[in-house]
């Protein structure tokens, strides 16, 4: 039995216990419910040999490694395309006839190993270039468990284990947790150990700032951000310390849940919309080719098989097996002219191409049909924090005391990020701070445990966002007169110089009561002070003064409060978190104190009750408004999508009102326009009767409150309505939507590495504006690839012509399989290549985007093909007739190298040669070669047609490369786009011709591909009947111009009346 068979009985219990634990919601039972649910207590944990027993039910604390696919598997899928199976058909057909041939040896020996050789070689190239991608495309999951906690501290059997393997945690564990530490399970907080407990969890929930954890129960039906008593694994401890219960482990956990969802969405993605077209476009050719194969087998089945009649029925059969599998060759050539060979690599060669461009925009695309999908990306979901923000906190108004009672002074401060030297503060003299403001530095500087560090070229904070911004501001603000000559030359020098000035002795820590931290100061003046910060009411309800500008001290009076309040409710309404700043110099039992343990004073401080009693009576100095601002580049960025007809929805696990103050700020909605039913949680959207009908609002969308599971949903539902979405986002909650979405786009400074990983593209320099700008690239390669692939494909059906006309015709094959090969692969394969570097349209982001299901090539472009693909055809068979037939054409004389003339119907009935009386021809040379015909003068029409079909081939490869000038422009005729617009086209085609003319003139090469060299009258004769080509199309696409608006209207109705 294999191992998943022995597993199977014990993933069944996991399952059904691990499901009875996550039906149970601890976040909704207090303390005392939980510890009975999972017996155990805080004090003595749980027994070991409970541990044991839980294990065998809950398996370990860790994520599952989904078995990838087995490389059997997916060498089986590189198979899984049409245009391959054909052509691995055609390569086994070929190899099959080549050593059926090689058993009775001869000439062509090498020539008929070489096709199949050749296309086995593309199919093995192939194979490993998309297994090598796929190998590498699932990451996502293995940079998730480097998420996930190595360690906890657990208290069992009644003794502390330090140090414990995170992995080994079951639920009923007790857990504690302190500043610093990753949470290794998602746990029930039982006990606040220091007054607050603060976690950073934006990575998984989308919330811009730490979240305040209690021990209160809170309802039942709240999302995961509401879920205020629970710590979730693989979030980070940045404040305080608790007790914890482990509720759940391993894919029980929110963590867990995302691993899942991305193993489901990387299970359902789907083609790219070029893949599909290509893939449909296979499935067609499969059945051209099956119809013409027949024909051309039914056209000539009179040269393999006859019969006679005797009294009406059909008796005497006799059958060629050598005449039938020649004619099996010309089909499996015909194949061979069909299927685009090239296509694949001059794809990849674009693709890749586009990605350098990308790059060189800092657009880093990781999986290559995503340049192609950008280009017809309808709608971009946003993330909101660290994608249209900063995720870095910054203050953006400060508000001091002015000059009299009852006057404020209000400071716009700019800047987006931690960098202390990013905008500066408006309105501001630099060295002349008042005493008010010098109060509200210090404080900032001073009542603070963050700090800015420098990494590489943008900053950090370490601790609190909140607190980090503060010190940037003190930076901002600059020192007072007096110390401005300390030559401070670091980014913390303001800072510094506070903190040498007012030694911090003691510290009042944070709590969700009085909603402030505090701390006691030796200031330089010797005497002691408290500084106070924290929410703006509360300070005020302890504040009895207020400082005016100059310093001096008066009365908090109602009028002033009252004033100070307005003021914060005007930010309240732009989102602003607000903090206030007091202070308070008449500390009576702490004049003396200077940290000692045994001073009276200190048994205040170890009580945290006492801490009001200590902040009041407080002296009110000021406020500042801090948000998570909007990037300065976002909202020309979103004015660039509403041009280009791609919508902007934004999906945050942030709040509703701090959510929509941002996206009014950058133009996703207007400043005043009512939002009611565009605003809605993630929660209200699941709950939404018609949530299709949502989705299809014009304008911008906002989903707050947002969970992994929500994103995922709104993703499918837009892909669903045939949208292509584009899913941005930098945080663990935001994988399962990357991997789901069309476009994953992840933050490259900011985000995670599961958000990389799970991403199709990284933006090297987190801005949303490189978003707009790498759509407008994959537009721009989109079109340059319509071009190279109608070339190719026009080039086909020329080679399909040809073939088609030599059997219909019953002339000798003009072309071998390999020939045709060579055409595909390397001939086209440059300025195919070539098409790619055309210019984008100046207009290409002023377009709405195509349909997904626009097809490649339009009616009236596949009957211009069809009629260049006709003289394609014409051209090559009727250069192979002139040969044959005319000792002269146009006044180009081809009698030099001494052929023999033969009528056209000896040309066309060539295999009754062997009963034609006194048939004989003259020898011919061909370069250093002479081609004598004495033994067998029906030979003429075998290995004398050498030279007839060498003439062929040139006049393909010369067709193709004027053609190629043909597809510079769909419409636009040479004369407007003439081919020096695309230098590299004319270099490619350079090289094709050389390429061309390597194989004629190199001895060894010549005799593999059966052609011989040309003379210059030959070439006059290859360019007479190549240059038409461009003449008729030029024709064909005047023709076009004229009839554009009749054939627009004819493809937008029926698509209107769909729409209806």
């Amino acid at each position: 039995m294999g191992r998943g068979g022995e597993d199977y009985g014990k993933r069944e219990n996991v399952s059904a216990a691990s499901s009875k634990a996550e039906n149970f919601p601890a976040w909704a039972r207090d303390v005392k419910q939980c510890e009975e649910k999972f017996q155990t207590n805080q004090e003595l944990g749980l027994s070991t040999a409970e541990v044991e027993k839980r294990r065998e039910i809950y398996g370990w604390n860790e994520l599952e490694k989904h078995e990838g696919t087995s490389i059997f598997q997916l060498i089986l899928e590189q198979f899984n395309d049409t245009l391959v199976r054909i052509l691995l058909l055609a390569a086994i057909i070929s190899f099959i006839l080549a050593w059926y041939d090689g058993d009775e040896g001869g000439e062509m020996e090498i020539t008929a190993f070489v096709e199949p050789i050749v296309i086995f070689l593309i199919l093995i190239v192939n194979a490993i270039v998309g297994i090598w991608q796929e190998s590498n495309a699932e990451k996502a999951l293995e940079a998730l468990k480097e998420i996930q906690s190595e360690q906890a501290n657990v208290v069992r059997d009644g003794k502390k284990i330090s140090n414990l393997p995170a992995k080994e945690l079951v639920p009923g564990d007790i857990v504690e947790l302190r500043v610093g530490d990753k949470v290794p399970a998602d746990m029930r907080v039982l006990n606040l150990v220091s007054s607050t407990v603060r976690v950073e969890q934006g990575s998984l929930t989308g919330e811009s700032e730490a979240v305040s954890k209690t021990v209160k129960v809170v309802p039942e039906n709240s999302d995961i951000q509401g879920k205020k008593c629970m710590v979730f694994a693989g979030t980070t401890v940045v404040n305080g310390n608790c007790i914890c219960l482990v509720t759940h482990i391993g894919m029980t956990t929110e963590i867990g849940k995302v691993h899942s969802q991305i193993h489901e969405a990387s299970l359902s993605e789907e083609d790219t919309p070029l893949k599909k077209k290509l893939n449909e476009f296979g499935e067609v050719l499969t059945m051209i080719i099956g119809v013409i194969c027949a024909l051309v087998w039914l056209i000539n089945v009179k040269y393999f098989l006859s019969w006679e009649y005797v009294d009406g029925w059909p008796t005497n059969f006799k059958f060629s097996f050598e005449k039938c599998t020649y004619y099996f060759e010309i089909a499996v050539a015909l194949a061979v002219a069909a299927i685009p060979e090239g296509l694949p690599a001059v794809i990849t060669t674009c693709l890749a191409l586009g990605t350098r461009k990308m790059a060189q925009k800092n657009a880093l695309v990781r999986k290559l049909p995503s340049v192609e999908t950008l280009g017809c990306t309808t709608v971009i979901c946003s993330d909101k924090t660290g994608t249209l923000t900063t995720n870095q906190m910054a203050v953006s108004k400060l508000i001091a005391i002015g000059s009299r009672p009852g006057t404020l002074r209000a400071f716009d401060v700019e800047g987006t990020t931690y960098n202390p030297f990013d905008g500066k503060i408006r309105g501001w003299s630099v060295g002349e701070m008042d005493v008010n403001l010098q109060m509200i530095a210090k404080i900032s500087a001073v009542c603070n445990d963050a700090g800015i560090e420098q990494s590489g070229n943008h900053y950090v904070a370490t601790g609190m966002p909140t607190e980090a911004a503060l010190k940037v501001l003190v930076e901002k603000m600059g020192l007072p007169e007096d110390g401005s000559s300390l030559g401070h030359e670091d980014h913390q020098r303001c800072c510094q110089l506070w903190n040498k000035m007012e030694q911090r002795i003691a510290t009042l820590e944070f709590d969700r009561d009085r909603k402030s931290m505090g701390v006691i100061v030796n200031s330089s003046g010797g005497r002691k002070a408290l500084l106070v910060k924290g929410a703006v009411e509360n300070l005020l309800d302890r504040s009895s003064f207020m400082q005016l500008r100059d310093g001096s001290i008066i009365e908090l009076d109602q009028y002033s409060k009252d004033l100070i309040l307005e003021s914060l409710r005007e930010m309240s309404t732009d989102a602003l978190r607000c903090l206030g700043f007091a202070y308070k110099e008449e500390l009576f039992e702490f004049a003396t104190y200077n940290g000692d343990e045994d001073h009276p004073a200190h048994q205040l401080l170890l009580n945290p009750s006492n801490y009001s009693l200590i902040e009041s009576k407080l002296i009110f100095v000021g406020l500042v408004g801090l948000r998570d601002p909007p990037r300065k580049e976002v909202r020309q960025a979103i004015e660039d999508c509403k041009a280009a007809g791609i919508r902007v929805m934004v999906i945050t696990g942030d709040n509703k009102n701090t959510a929509e103050a941002i996206c009014r700020e950058i133009g996703v909605f207007g400043p005043s326009e009512d939002i009611s039913s565009r605003s809605l949680t993630g929660k209200d959207f699941m709950d939404h009767p018609y949530q299709k009908n949502h989705l299809r609002q014009g304008g911008g969308l906002l989903f707050s409150r947002a969970e992994p599971r929500h994103k995922q949903e709104i993703v499918r539902l837009l892909k669903e309505d045939g949208e292509v979405v584009a899913m941005t986002g930098d945080g663990v909650n935001d994988a399962p939507a990357l991997k789901l979405a069309d476009i994953g786009v992840a933050m490259g400074i900011a985000g995670t590495e599961v958000a990389k990983e799970a991403s199709d593209m990284v933006l090297a320099d987190d801005n949303f504006n490189t978003i707009v700008a790498a759509v407008g690239e994959g537009r721009s390669i989109y079109n340059n690839m319509k071009a190279f692939i109608r070339y190719m494909i026009s080039s086909n059906i020329g080679e399909v012509a040809s073939i088609f006309m030599t059997a219909a015709l019953g002339i000798p094959e003009g072309m071998i399989p390999v020939q045709l090969l060579w055409v595909n692969l390397v001939t086209d394969g440059p300025p195919a290549t070539a098409l790619g570097f055309n210019p984008p349209d100046k207009d290409i982001m002023k377009k709405p985007p195509r349909r997904s299901d626009d097809s490649l090539i339009s009616a009236w472009i596949l009957f211009r093909y069809l009629v260049i693909g006709l003289y394609v055809g014409l051209a090559t068979v009727g250069v192979f007739i002139i040969w044959y037939t005319h000792h002269s054409f146009l006044g180009i004389d081809l009698s030099g190298d001494g052929h023999s003339l033969v009528t056209y119907s000896q040309l066309a009935n060539w295999d009754k040669c062997n009963s034609w009386e006194g048939f004989s021809v003259s020898p011919f040379t061909a370069g250093s070669q002479v081609f004598k015909f004495d033994l067998d003068p029906c030979d003429y029409f075998q290995s004398g047609k050498i030279k007839a079909s060498t003439l062929s081939l040139s006049v393909l490869v010369a067709i193709e490369m004027f053609n190629s000038l043909n597809a510079l422009s769909e419409d636009g005729s040479l004369l407007t786009m003439p081919p020096w617009v695309n230098p590299w086209l004319l270099l490619a085609m350079s090289i094709s011709f050389g390429l061309h003319f390597l194989i004629l003139y190199v001895p060894f090469l010549a005799r593999v591909f059966g052609i011989v060299p040309l003379s210059t009258n030959e070439w006059l004769l290859v360019i007479a009947v190549t240059l038409p080509v461009i003449v008729i199309d030029e024709l064909l696409k005047f023709i076009g111009r004229c009839t554009t608006g009749l054939r627009y209207r004819a493809v937008s109705r029926p698509s209107k009346q769909k729409a209806d």
